[in-house]
């Protein structure tokens, strides 16, 4: 058996064509987006390795086949802590997210270790979170690079310069953050 590695990951925004002039994300068209991030995906996570994705997987949501055909061809084995694009207005998770092969049921808060360190997971941005003054490390979504790091929270979203398209582990994110 290899070893197991965990990736963070958020906002791929999968099928959400208004996400290359929002950000702005450098891509002509939603497919060319959708398939570079698949092949940045694949290039670093193996079959048996873990991703935490921070939320916002996909937009388009009545496009399910497709958003089911992109899922199934990301390598891993995949976690959401769910964000604002995959719930419902009465703040259900959408059942097109909710039917992808999640390895457990998303949350919208996930505790993991890695690295003998504790993370706090959530799509968005805390400036306390549990275990903070106990050294726990805080990941986020959402912002789109927009917020600053602090200490020992940052923004792990695709579009974040550092991040460039890939899930990240634990110690390429922590590359260069400064402790509280």
């Amino acid at each position: 058996m290899s070893f197991i590695r965990k990736f963070y990951t958020s906002d791929t925004h999968f099928c959400h064509t208004n996400i290359l002039t929002m950000q702005p994300r450098p891509f002509e068209t939603i497919e060319q987006h959708d398939e570079h991030l698949i092949a940045r995906w694949n290039a670093v996570v193996g079959e048996n390795d873990v991703v935490y994705h921070l939320g916002d997987v996909a937009m388009g949501l009545n496009n399910a086949g497709r958003i089911r055909w992109i899922f199934s061809r990301l390598r891993g084995r995949k976690f959401l802590v769910w964000g604002n694009h995959d719930i419902l207005r009465d703040g259900e998770l959408h059942p097109t997210i909710a039917g992808l092969g999640w390895a457990a049921r998303p949350e919208a808060l996930m505790f993991v270790k890695d690295e003998g360190q504790h993370i706090v997971l959530s799509h968005y941005a805390q400036r306390c979170w549990q275990g903070r003054s106990k050294g726990a490390w805080h990941f986020y979504g959402h912002a789109h690079g927009r917020l600053p790091s602090e200490g020992r929270s940052r923004d792990v979203g695709v579009d974040v310069p550092d991040v460039d398209f890939t899930p990240r582990t634990f110690k390429e994110l922590m590359k260069g953050m400064v402790d509280d």
